[in-house]
């Protein structure tokens, strides 16, 4: 029988994993069935268990159920926990489920597929919701000097900082607290959506920085125009999106995909 994966979300319509799942299957020559499920806002779970009940054994999950993925989880990996969210559920053979986090990876390694350096660099991210805290662990893992999150709520990105000092030289605090260059700008925010940008000073990038924004599009996001004008390498989240998703294939069937032809083909289609 088939294999059936799927990811969850709400809204899903948008979502590129069938596309790029589908890519990974005919690639590696693995035969899988998956789809995009549009689960309840209140009963996720109740979507995973009928999910469970048709023959599925692992999805992916977007927004806004990844904190609902992380409570259902019965054994969670240690960046699951780190992030407090999960993206990649797996059955096991026993019938738990099993919880992982892929953005982190994904972020980072799409970085050291172009040739972005972390190691020994200045961070600035920005933006302190779920989609930042899933990054950190790699960022700081990955030998950065330091990390500043900024956030318009300083408090949150102070709070957001403590849960990870343990890890490296990371602080937290207001749009006001970004000063000096960096070497890497990483907008995590979802201003870009709405066409809007933070409030960021005009020198904020060191020579040869990248800026590199969580969104993407056929077109440079906002941030990514600004930054791009103020001598900073851009780069969109797509590649991102590809690499967090070959991580989940490889939790689900230990086979590795390779990406970049997968992008390239991701990227003609926008």
């Amino acid at each position: 029988m088939t294999d059936r994966y799927c990811v969850f979300g709400h809204p899903v319509g948008h979502s590129k994993s069938p596309q790029i799942h589908a890519a990974f299957a005919e690639q590696t020559g693995e035969t899988i069935d998956y789809s995009a499920i549009e689960a309840p806002l209140d009963d996720f779970i109740g979507a995973w268990q009928a999910f469970i009940a048709k023959g599925g054994v692992g999805a992916n999950v977007t927004v806004p159920f990844k904190e609902d993925a992380f409570r259902l989880c019965d054994t969670l990996s240690h960046r699951a926990k780190r992030a407090g969210a999960v993206n990649t559920l797996v059955l096991g053979g026993n019938g738990q489920t099993y919880g992982d986090t892929t953005d982190g990876v994904g972020l980072v390694r799409d970085l050291e597929h172009h040739g972005v350096k972390l190691a020994a660099a200045r961070i600035l991210v920005l933006g302190a919701g779920g989609a930042v805290r899933g990054i950190l662990e790699p960022l700081l893992k990955a030998g950065a000097a330091s990390v500043l999150i900024a956030n318009r709520t300083a408090e949150k990105a102070e709070r957001l900082a403590a849960d990870f000092m343990d890890l490296g030289v990371i602080r937290g605090g207001g749009f006001e607290a970004v000063t000096g260059t960096f070497d890497v700008v990483i907008n995590g925010t979802s201003a870009s959506l709405a066409g809007d940008l933070p409030p960021l000073p005009d020198d904020l990038f060191a020579n040869g920085a990248t800026a590199y924004d969580m969104m993407y599009g056929a077109e440079p996001t906002v941030f990514l125009a600004w930054a791009a004008e103020r001598g900073a390498r851009p780069l969109d989240g797509l590649g991102m999106l590809v690499e967090q998703a070959a991580e989940s294939f490889f939790q689900w069937r230990n086979v590795r995909p390779e990406t970049a032809p997968v992008l390239a083909a991701l990227r003609q289609s926008l």
